[in-house]
């Protein structure tokens, strides 16, 4: 056989591998980046300017043209009032994702739907993507009531033309957009009260720790912006897995409550163990993160004041300019 034809057919052989194996996951989501991103806080316990806070969290994203309400805050209007005052409008946003059923994150969604459709916006906040079991009874007792208002929620919400997408898995919602899905507890992090109960499919009664807790994962040039509501599934958790099905890079940005505010000296010291080595840039912790966590962060994650901040209602993050915390926190 000559060279020219010797060569030929290795360019078939190698051609043949491209082509028959599938692409990994890392390839694939390599392939998608995002561009612009932008994370704007709507609702959260620390207020500033004309806006209102809350024990609840809401915020607002823009990626790459789309745009997107990531929870929507405890109490009915004051997402509503803080979106009039940022000038934000909520008539532009087809997608709410909705991180788990605690009200402090769902409160907002049936009024602000509502909304929409007295200004004849009816494609706006007609989707809303959910982890399963969002929809699992809950008990808190010694209650015996129900205690799950997404249960409540779930019909009136599709009666006003409202569709439910439900995740069990990891999805990428838009290039280089992810929802985890349920997060895998690979760690022993303990995230959530004890108290609370759920019902499972089949019928037992057992320890809530909320199964359908979900993050958003950007993936971008710079690493993962990690985009959480309460992190109840553990943010080392969350942040272990996302690196699993999207790439093992730094996480260039950490956005959102991680349920960290009553946690021990002993536990925020691993946390921030773990956390300093997936190499975080940022962190604009809010809502359940608590105070003095965000301070221990910046101290045990080598940040300075510019880089770890406490989250304020109109605070944001974006690619191309950092965090901006408003006056209050800056």
């Amino acid at each position: 056989m000559n060279v020219k034809a010797l060569t030929f057919r290795l360019a078939l052989f190698f051609c043949s591998i491209a082509f028959c194996c599938p692409a990994n996951e890392l390839s694939s989501a390599e392939l998608n980046k995002v561009r612009q991103l932008k994370i704007t806080v709507l609702s959260t316990m620390l207020a500033d300017g004309a806006e209102y806070g809350e024990w609840g969290f809401a915020a607002l994203v823009e990626v790459d043209g789309h745009k997107i309400l990531f929870d929507t805050g405890a109490h009915s209007d004051l997402v509503l009032k803080n979106s009039q005052s940022l000038k934000i409008d909520l008539g532009s946003i087809p997608d709410v994702i909705l991180s788990h059923f605690h009200s402090d994150h769902v409160g907002g969604l049936l009024a602000l739907r509502d909304t929409v459709l007295r200004e004849k916006k009816p494609e706006a906040l007609q989707r809303a993507h959910v982890g399963k079991g969002i929809f699992y009874p809950r008990l808190s007792p010694p209650s015996t009531e129900e205690d799950n208002p997404m249960i409540a929620l779930k019909p009136a919400y599709e009666k006003t033309g409202g569709v439910f997408v439900s995740y069990d898995k990891p999805t990428e919602l838009f290039p280089g957009v992810w929802l985890t899905g349920p997060v895998p507890r690979k760690y022993p992090e303990h995230n959530w009260s004890g108290d609370e109960k759920l019902k499972s499919p089949d019928g037992l009664v057992v320890e809530d720790n909320l199964p359908e807790d979900m993050a958003m994962i950007f993936n971008t040039d710079r690493g993962l912006v990690v985009l959480t509501g309460c992190g109840h599934a553990g943010v080392v958790n969350i942040v272990d897995y996302a690196r699993s099905f999207v790439r093992a890079a730094p996480v260039y940005a950490l956005i959102g409550g991680i349920h960290l505010f009553s946690a021990k000296d002993e536990v925020l010291k691993w946390t921030a163990e773990k956390l300093k080595g997936f190499e975080v840039k940022s962190f604009l912790g809010a809502h359940c993160t608590g105070i003095e966590t965000v301070y221990r962060f910046r101290r045990d994650l080598d940040l300075d004041r510019a880089h770890a901040v406490v989250g304020a209602v109109g605070a944001s993050f974006s690619l191309d300019g950092g965090i901006d915390p408003r006056n209050i926190a800056r």
